[in-house]
């Protein structure tokens, strides 16, 4: 999966011959599972049509404040196209355009976007030679760059002049390398492998029931996904579940009982730098298992049950550079039975959840959390879903961490 899945990306298209490129660009995008949205300047019109791009990107094309021909057209709100976008593209960049940017001329919808716009802005020049060496097209891109934008070089090339020389827009497919490539340098965990633990455990009574519990794995899936998204190496080891999780950087490994969790989670423990323990592993199992089927009777049944090993605290045991998050589900008490976990289980933080708040806990779709770190500093936070609780997270790991 690219690091651009599911990203929204705001294509900005100027007048100039490589326009004609842009169809590729916004296929490539699409293919990578990025949402696109297009903006033009009414010039770069002559160069590729808006039906082209609208059909492509499956998104109305803009390139006015509003439709003259359409007296009941609405104002295409160049704020809310700005702020729309995850990461902003302008391909072709003309001379012309990279002047107006560098000096805050605003006289399209493309540039009052691009004024408004909070994500980061990559540009791609595409001139003819003579153009392209010119003291005021250095000194605009030496501007852009220092306003924090990021260029994506032109290359040496046949240009629409017949000439052959510098000033050439690089291919849709090398634009696109070059975004990814940017992005994932700049991601915190990029470099860093993460072992998470996900979902309930069950442990066998005879080979048809079991001791469970209600956990879903929402919450470590959700850890496991926003992980990735910042460039880890994911190891998710998951018990039952009906989540899924499609992502490049994550390696599911799926187990059943907790024992199997814990041989796995010691299989990759030594080679990982953060390791998350978000699983509602059963601290009892039954001390023997049926071969058949228990069958019932009138009488009750009583069932003898043994500790399962204490993964978390093994992991403490053991650990050198890792920094280790555990989960705490707790129902009174809860920061005090928190803090003795970190202690106890030499942990270096802790994630506390109580079943006395309303929305947190199991199979929900939210969640309401205290981290607690080694200095038994608490941090609580608001009841959120539990995809901007595994952000919250994530990026207390990161903080502690750097």
């Amino acid at each position: 999966m690219s690091v651009l899945s599911g990203k929204k990306i705001l294509l900005g298209i100027t007048a100039g011959i490589a326009a004609y490129k842009t169809a590729s660009l916004v296929r490539l995008f699409i293919k990578l599972g990025a949402d696109v949205k297009v903006v033009m300047t009414p010039a770069s019109k002559d160069f590729i049509t808006p039906l082209t791009l609208s059909t492509l990107s499956k998104n109305p094309v803009h390139s006015t404040f509003f439709d003259v021909e359409d007296e009941n057209e609405i104002w295409n709100s160049h704020v809310d196209i700005g702020l729309w976008a995850d990461y902003f593209l302008i391909a072709p960049a003309t001379a012309n355009t990279m002047s107006k940017m560098a000096n805050g001329t605003c006289d399209n919808l493309l540039l009052a976007t691009y004024l408004s716009a909070k994500c980061p802005i990559y540009f791609a020049p595409a001139m003819d030679l003579d153009m392209y060496i010119h003291p005021s097209t250095k000194e605009s891109l030496d501007k852009l760059q220092d306003f924090g934008n990021i260029i994506i070089p032109a290359t040496s090339g046949e240009l629409a002049s017949g000439l052959v020389g510098e000033g050439r827009m690089a291919e849709p497919e090398d634009i696109l390398s070059f975004i990814e490539n940017d992005i994932l340098s700049k991601l915190p965990l990029r470099g860093k492998k993460v072992l998470i633990t996900a979902g309930p455990t069950y442990e066998a009574i005879d080979p048809v029931r079991f001791i469970g519990n209600h956990s879903s794995g929402k919450m470590g899936f959700a850890i496991a996904k926003e992980a990735a998204n910042l460039g880890a190496e994911v190891i998710l080891i998951t018990g039952p579940t009906h989540q899924q999780i499609n992502h490049s950087f994550v390696n599911r490994i799926d187990v059943i009982s907790a024992d199997q969790m814990y041989t796995e989670v010691h299989n990759y423990f030594n080679d990982v730098d953060i390791a998350i323990s978000a699983a509602a592993v059963a601290d009892y199992k039954p001390k023997n298992v049926a071969n058949q089927k228990i069958k019932k009777k009138d009488s009750s049944l009583t069932i003898e049950l043994a500790p399962t090993k204490d993964i978390l605290a093994s992991l403490g045991a053991i650990k050198k550079h890792q920094f280790l998050v555990g989960f705490a589900l707790e129902t009174n008490n809860e920061i005090e039975n928190a803090k003795s976990k970190i202690k106890r289980k030499n942990l270096d933080a802790i994630v506390l959840n109580s079943l006395q708040d309303k929305g947190a806990g199991f199979a929900a779709n939210t969640n309401k959390i205290t981290i607690i770190d080694k200095n038994l500093n608490e941090k609580p936070f608001e009841l959120k879903s539990k995809t901007a609780v595994a952000k919250d997270i994530i990026n207390e790991i990161v903080n502690s961490i750097r």
